[in-house]
C-alpha cells in the first residue's frame, strides 16, 4: 500500500512538472514597441499625433526600419493649428493634405537636438504642390533652443527631460507649434540673412509703400513660382548712399520685387537646371523684363544693368517652398524703373 501511494505521488510530481513547464514554455512577453510610432503612443501629450498618423497611414511607417527623425507637434499644437485653419476636428483635414503635414515633421536619418546646426537647412519627406520630386526645407535656428521654419520650437514633454526621445528607429523632438507647409515668404520670415526682404515684402506703408499685392503673390500663388532672394547686404548697398534705388517710389519697389520673381521655365527652376544656354528668363514684371544666366565660375543671375548677381551656393541654394523655390542673391537685381 505504501509502494503504491508513493508511486501515485511521483505520477502526480511528474504531471505537476509537465503542466508547469508547458505552462511556462506558453507564456510569451511581447517586447515592447520603441519604435517612434510606439514611443509616440504611450506619450499622453502625443495622443493627437497618433490618432493623425493613423489616419494618414503614417503609423506603420515610423515603425519600420528608419532611421527617422520626427519633430512631434504635442496635443495643443494640433488643437491650435486645427482652430486657426478653420477644421472642426482632424476628420476635417483632407488625408493628402494631413499626410504632407505630417511628412513635413519627418526627416530621414538619425539628429540628436546638438547636431542640428544654425542657419541651415534640412530636407523634409513633405511635398508642396510645386514640385513633385524636390522635397521641402526645413530652416533650422539653434540662436536660442531649437527653432523650425520660424514658427515652432523644440521642448519638453515635463521639465527636466531630455529634448531626445530616443526610439529604436530614430528619435523624437517635441514641438510646441504645427509646421505648415511653408511657403517663400514663410522661408524669406524664418531666416534673418532675409530680414530686408521680408520687411520690404510685407511693407504696409512708408518708404517702401504698400506691397501687399506683392505679399499675396508670393503667398498664395497657384503655379510655382522662383524667387531670386537679396540678402541683407544687398539691400543695405541698393537702398543707401549711391544705391539705385535710393528714393525709389513705391511703384518702382513693387517693379524691383517683381523683377526677382518668375514662373518661367516650368516656375519651380532648381539650381541644376541653370545652365549658360538657358537664354534669357521672363521676370515677373509688367511688362515683362529679363534676366540672363552666367554659371561659368559660379551661378550668377545678370539684370538688365548688366550686374552679376551671385546665387549664395551653398548657405542658400533651392529652398524648396510648397508653392515655389528660393535662390539666395547677394546683390539686389536693378530692372527699368
Amino acid at each position: 500500500m505504501k509502494t503504491m501511494k508513493n508511486k501515485l505521488t511521483v505520477i502526480l510530481a511528474c504531471f505537476a512538472l509537465v503542466f508547469t513547464s508547458c505552462d511556462e514554455d506558453d507564456i510569451t512577453v511581447a517586447p515592447a514597441d520603441n519604435t517612434i510610432t510606439g514611443i509616440a503612443s504611450r506619450t499622453a501629450d502625443l495622443s493627437i499625433l497618433v490618432q493623425a498618423l493613423t489616419r494618414a497611414d503614417l503609423a506603420t511607417t515610423l515603425q519600420g526600419s528608419g532611421p527617422f527623425t520626427v519633430f512631434a507637434p504635442r496635443n495643443a499644437a494640433f488643437t491650435a493649428f486645427l482652430s486657426a485653419n478653420g477644421f472642426a476636428n482632424l476628420d476635417a483635414v483632407p488625408v493628402p493634405v494631413l499626410r504632407e503635414i505630417l511628412l513635413n515633421h519627418v526627416i530621414s536619418g538619425e539628429f540628436e537636438s546638438t547636431d542640428l546646426v544654425n542657419n541651415t537647412y534640412i530636407k523634409t519627406l513633405g511635398k508642396g504642390s510645386a514640385s513633385s520630386t524636390n522635397t521641402l526645407s526645413m530652416y533650422v535656428n539653434t540662436t536660442s533652443g531649437v527653432r523650425l521654419n520660424g514658427v515652432s520650437s523644440v521642448v519638453t514633454t515635463t521639465p527636466g527631460a531630455t529634448f531626445d526621445i530616443i526610439a529604436s528607429n530614430g528619435v523624437v523632438h517635441v514641438v510646441d507649434a504645427v509646421i505648415g507647409l511653408p511657403t517663400i515668404v514663410t522661408h524669406v520670415q524664418a531666416n534673418p540673412a532675409f530680414d530686408t526682404l521680408e520687411a520690404v515684402v510685407t511693407s504696409t506703408s512708408g518708404a517702401f509703400g504698400n506691397q501687399g499685392a506683392v505679399l499675396t503673390a508670393l503667398t498664395t500663388n497657384t503655379s510655382p513660382l522662383t524667387l531670386f532672394a537679396p540678402n541683407n547686404a544687398a539691400f543695405t548697398a541698393a537702398t543707401t548712399g549711391t544705391g539705385f534705388a535710393v528714393g525709389a517710389s513705391a511703384t518702382q519697389v513693387t517693379t524691383v520685387l517683381l523683377y526677382h520673381a518668375t514662373g518661367a521655365l516650368g516656375g519651380n527652376i532648381l539650381s541644376s537646371a541653370l545652365t549658360n544656354s538657358l537664354g534669357n528668363i521672363p521676370m515677373a514684371t509688367s511688362p515683362i523684363q529679363n534676366t540672363t544666366v552666367n554659371i561659368t565660375g559660379g551661378a550668377k543671375i545678370i539684370d538688365q544693368a548688366g550686374n552679376n548677381c551671385n546665387i549664395l551656393v551653398p548657405s542658400a541654394v533651392d529652398i524648396q517652398c510648397a508653392n515655389g523655390v528660393i535662390h539666395g542673391i547677394d546683390r539686389v537685381l536693378r530692372p527699368v524703373l
